[in-house]
C-alpha cells in the first residue's frame, strides 16, 4: 500500500507529461498550416517566427529569480559562441523548411524534415565516431526506399516538387547539426538560457535574409499579425515548451517515437484546409519512410 502511495504522484506526473509531449506535438504540427497562409514571405515568416517569440521567452526571464538570470550569461567568448552555434542550425533549418513549404506538399516538406534523427546518427559516427548498426542501416535503407514510394516510383523522381523536397531534406540535416550542437550545452545551461540565446541568434541571422531577398517585411492585415503571432507563441514557445517539459519525466526514445505525430497532424490539416490530396503511393510512401525513421531510432 505505501509503494502504491509513493508512486502515485511520480505517475501522475508521468501521465501530465505524456498529455503536454502528445499536445506539445500537434500543436508543432499546425506550423506548416501557418507558414502556408502567411502574409509575407517564408524568410520573413521565419524571422518572425523566432523574433516575436523572444517575447514571452523575455518575459519568462524577468519573473525568474535572480540566479536564473545570472545563468544566463555566458563567461567566455567559447560559451558564447557555443550558445550561438545552434541557433545558426536552426536559422538553416527555418529557412529551408519554410522555402520548401512552398515549393512542395505539406506533407512531403513535414515528413521529410523528421529525418533528422538519421542525419544526427551520421552526424555522431563522423564527429564523435558514434557506433552505426545494421538495425539503423535497415531503418535508413527503408526510408530511403519510403521516399522513392512516395513520389510514385523511380521513373517520378524528377518531378517539378523533387527541389522542394530535397530542400526539406536539407532541412533535417540543419536540424541534426541543431540536436548535436545542443547537446554539449544542456548539461552546462538551463532550458532558458538555450532557448533564448538559440531563439536570439537565429532571428537575428534570418533578418538580414529576409530583408535582402524578400519584400514586404511587416503584415498589412490584422489576420496576417495573428498567423505569425500563431505561429510564434502557440508553436513555437508553447509547444516546444510542452515538449522540453515532457522530456523531464518520459525515456527520449519514447518521446521521440511520439513526436511523430507532427507529419500526421501536419498531412491532415493540409488536406482538411488546403485541399491537398493524399493519394494511395503517398500513404504507402509516407507510412514507409516513417517505419525505416523509427527503425532508425531503434538501431
Amino acid at each position: 500500500m505505501s509503494t502504491t502511495i509513493a508512486s502515485s504522484p511520480a505517475m501522475t506526473s508521468q501521465r501530465l507529461a505524456l498529455a503536454a509531449l502528445v499536445l506539445g506535438a500537434v500543436m508543432i504540427g499546425c506550423s506548416p498550416i501557418f507558414v502556408r497562409v502567411s502574409e509575407v514571405g517564408p524568410l520573413t515568416t521565419a524571422f518572425w517566427r523566432t523574433g516575436l517569440a523572444m517575447l514571452p521567452l523575455l518575459a519568462w526571464l524577468g519573473a525568474s529569480p535572480a540566479a536564473a538570470r545570472e545563468d544566463a550569461r555566458p563567461r567566455r567568448l567559447a560559451d558564447c559562441f557555443a550558445l550561438v552555434l545552434p541557433g545558426l542550425m536552426l536559422a538553416g533549418d527555418l529557412v529551408a523548411w519554410h522555402i520548401s513549404l512552398h515549393m512542395t506538399s505539406v506533407a512531403n516538406a513535414t515528413l521529410f524534415a523528421n529525418m533528422a534523427p538519421i542525419f544526427v546518427t551520421l552526424g555522431g559516427w563522423l564527429i564523435f565516431r558514434t557506433q552505426i548498426t545494421r538495425v539503423f542501416l535497415t531503418g535508413l535503407a527503408l526510408a530511403l526506399a519510403g521516399i522513392i514510394i512516395l513520389k510514385g516510383g523511380p521513373q517520378t523522381l524528377g518531378g517539378g516538387d523533387i527541389a522542394g523536397d530535397m530542400l526539406a531534406i536539407g532541412a533535417s540535416v540543419f536540424y541534426a547539426g541543431y540536436i548535436l550542437a545542443l547537446g554539449r550545452l544542456r548539461s552546462r545551461y538551463s532550458t532558458l538560457t538555450t532557448m533564448l540565446w538559440t531563439t536570439g541568434s537565429a532571428t537575428i541571422f534570418m533578418l538580414p535574409l529576409a530583408l535582402f531577398f524578400e519584400t514586404g517585411f511587416w503584415p498589412v492585415t490584422l489576420f496576417g499579425w495573428t498567423i505569425l503571432l500563431g505561429l510564434a507563441w502557440f508553436t513555437h514557445a508553447a509547444g516546444q515548451g510542452l515538449i522540453i517539459f515532457a522530456l523531464a519525466w518520459l525515456p527520449p526514445a519514447f518521446s521521440s517515437l511520439t513526436l511523430l505525430i507532427q507529419p500526421v497532424v501536419a498531412t491532415i490539416l493540409a488536406w482538411a484546409l488546403l485541399s491537398e490530396r493524399i493519394g494511395f503511393m503517398q500513404a504507402a510512401g509516407g507510412i514507409v519512410v516513417l517505419a525505416g525513421i523509427l527503425l532508425a531510432r531503434k538501431g
